[in-house]
């Protein structure tokens, strides 16, 4: 993604998301609990695509093919059997070290087969479609997760960690984010919502939609997003439409892959806005926001700190 040019770097940087996190209308299914066949020593499960899907008893290979699933995959304790991620890919640190089986948006069949995985974790179905046929063909199973809101994300964790036999780790890991969310919306609970633009990308100018968990993350965190009525998760918007929504704080992205390529600089038809006029806007780093994994909790923390510092103090 970081050689692409400054206009394909917006594209790459929206495409990356639509496919790696999140984006279509319904929510998710979570995952129904698991039956083993003891006779072939397997396990059932449904994805969140509403696939049946047949994986061994354990899994000892598997690659993931977003950033999200590989934190989740470390976070509960089963990095040390993930042979192959992603070139974005690089939280944790050993999450680098990891063979690359190419980018989220395209990766390479030639190298996921080579790696021999019995599990291979996407993010929405649609990142597959061209060859889960050739998986299936050789017993490599496809699970999808594909969260649109905080409890969402708890559900692909749970999921994760069902799948990799880390569930005893993946449930601790959930009670614990579960607390910290709530402690959130305690200390915000009666305050008057801040109405809020998120700005995945000035220009061209995207933001988060009715359909995406950052939206839900905002209102979870004392806010009101200007676009939660907007139709699809990353709408891309008129400046007109900008111009009307008269935010009083903006969120952009800062830091990380997708603060890199989202720019830092606030969207022309927000600069007349209560937010800028006010000084309220706040830069996140991109990863916590746009990663719908552990750290998402970490977003929704700041992004409540920003809207009510009184609450926090």
């Amino acid at each position: 993604m970081y050689y692409f040019s400054h206009v394909k770097l917006h594209q790459g940087a929206i495409a990356l998301l639509l496919c790696a996190i999140l984006v279509v209308c319904s929510c998710s299914q979570p995952a129904l609990s698991p039956t083993s066949d003891t006779t072939s020593n397997t396990r059932d499960f449904v994805d969140d695509s509403g696939r049946k899907v047949t994986i061994p008893a354990k899994i000892e290979r598997f690659v993931s093919l977003a950033p999200n699933l590989t934190e989740i995959a470390y976070a509960v304790g089963a990095g040390d059997r993930l042979v192959g991620n992603t070139t974005f890919c690089d939280y944790p640190a050993a999450a680098k070290n990891v063979a690359k089986v190419g980018d989220t948006l395209q990766p390479s069949i030639e190298r996921i087969l080579a790696l021999r995985p019995q599990l291979v974790l996407v993010s929405t179905a649609s990142q597959l479609e061209a060859f889960t046929k050739q998986l299936n063909e050789r017993e490599i199973a496809v699970y999808v997760t594909d969260p649109r809101d905080l409890e969402g994300v708890f559900r692909s964790i749970l999921s994760v960690g069902d799948l990799l036999n880390e569930s005893v780790a993946a449930s601790e890991l959930v009670k614990q984010l579960r607390a910290r969310s709530e402690k959130v919306e305690r200390s915000v609970a009666g305050l008057p919502p801040v109405s809020t633009f998120f700005q995945l990308s000035g220009q061209p100018l995207y933001t988060a939609g009715r359909d995406s968990f950052v939206t839900n993350l905002i209102e979870r965190a004392g806010g009101r997003s200007v676009t939660s009525d907007v139709r699809e998760a990353w709408p891309r918007l008129s400046d007109e439409a900008a111009l009307a929504s008269r935010p009083e704080a903006v969120i952009m992205l800062s830091g990380g892959a997708m603060g890199a390529a989202a720019n830092t600089k606030v969207a022309a038809a927000l600069k007349n806005s209560p937010a800028v006029q006010n000084g309220r806007v706040y830069l996140i780093d991109g990863d916590l926001l746009t990663r719908p994994g552990p750290r998402l909790v970490d977003g929704l923390e700041q992004i409540a700190h920003a809207l009510h510092p009184e609450a926090f103090k």
